[in-house]
């Protein structure tokens, strides 16, 4: 005959777990603040033996491992994923400018955990049923904190990554201003769509801006673009005369003009000359510009001289 369950019991049986692990961690977080000090130091010398965050001083390592230490236990206590992503944050803007790795900040945190454990093992080993319970709470928490810690610093050098990508291709694509009204805009390098994005809106910013009515694009350093960035151009060509800009692009390859006349551009909505030089003189000519010769300009005499 089978047994029931009695309802009232099986309701009772997670809260009462929860109780004794919370019991548990509560006794784990008092034993780690009593013995901070040492475990702080311990924490530290395992890191340098290792060689890790070998970017930063002495000083340094003991500064964010204290932080470090400090937040850990207070999670233990709290449970507060925020806090610790907030410090998470944090400790990676600090030191990714330091020329912290992945793999180190990853280290650190397991020599922690391994610290932390070899102390309870310690602590408890008189009693074996006692610290198994102790390491079935400590471990989950531990681990939470582990991955808490090692997301945030990827996602704060994954955002460092961007910016510096980003603050690199405004610097390899600078719309100069050479006369008024006149701009150029030099590419060099590989143009994939990301950035033949931000060429355009660069250069419809500096066409407002400057007042432009001639852009002379420069391509003499493309080694080759494929067909979406070739339209992507022709589109930027347009968009730049909508808002009453002449564009002569220069320095097509024989490999580029290629690819515009196999993929059906409409090179009549595209002015071309050769080189930069001759796309310049085309420019100052649509502006009203003339060259003169000084040799042979005529000479200004000066009031009273015979």
């Amino acid at each position: 005959m089978a047994s029931k369950k009695d309802p009232q019991t099986a309701d009772t049986v997670v809260p009462v777990l929860q109780e004794a692990t919370l019991g548990l961690l509560r006794e784990l977080v008092a034993h780690l603040r009593q013995n901070r000090t040492q475990l702080r130091e311990e924490w530290v010398r395992r890191i340098t033996e290792a060689q890790l965050l070998i970017a930063m001083t002495k000083e340094e390592i003991f500064a964010e491992a204290t932080s470090v230490f400090d937040n850990y236990v207070e999670l233990l206590e709290t449970g507060s994923i925020e806090a610790l992503q907030a410090h998470a944050r944090n400790l990676s803007e600090r030191i990714i400018p330091r020329g912290v790795e992945t793999q180190e900040v990853v280290g650190i945190v397991l020599l922690l955990r391994d610290v932390l454990a070899r102390s309870l093992f310690k602590k408890y080993q008189s009693d074996f049923a006692l610290l198994n319970s102790v390491l079935d709470a400590y471990e989950p928490a531990a681990n939470r904190i582990a991955n808490t810690v090692s997301v945030g610093f990827v996602q704060e050098r994954e955002r460092i990554i961007r910016q510096q990508q980003e603050a690199i291709r405004e610097l390899s694509t600078p719309v100069l201003q050479v006369r008024e009204r006149l701009l150029i805009l030099p590419i060099i390098g590989v143009i994939d769509p990301q950035r033949s994005r931000q060429i355009t809106e660069q250069l419809l910013r500096g066409i407002r801006a400057n007042r432009a009515k001639v852009v002379v694009i420069d391509i003499t350093g493309v080694p080759t673009i494929d067909s979406q960035v070739a339209n992507h151009l022709v589109q930027t060509v347009e968009a730049s005369r909508l808002m009453g800009a002449t564009v002569i692009v220069t320095g097509l390859s024989s490999e580029i003009a290629q690819t515009l006349v196999t993929i059906g551009v409409d090179l009549g909505k595209m002015k071309t000359v050769g080189d930069l030089q001759g796309g310049i003189e085309e420019s100052e000519r649509i502006l009203g510009y003339k060259v003169i010769d000084v040799s042979e300009a005529p000479v200004q005499k000066s009031p009273g001289v015979m």
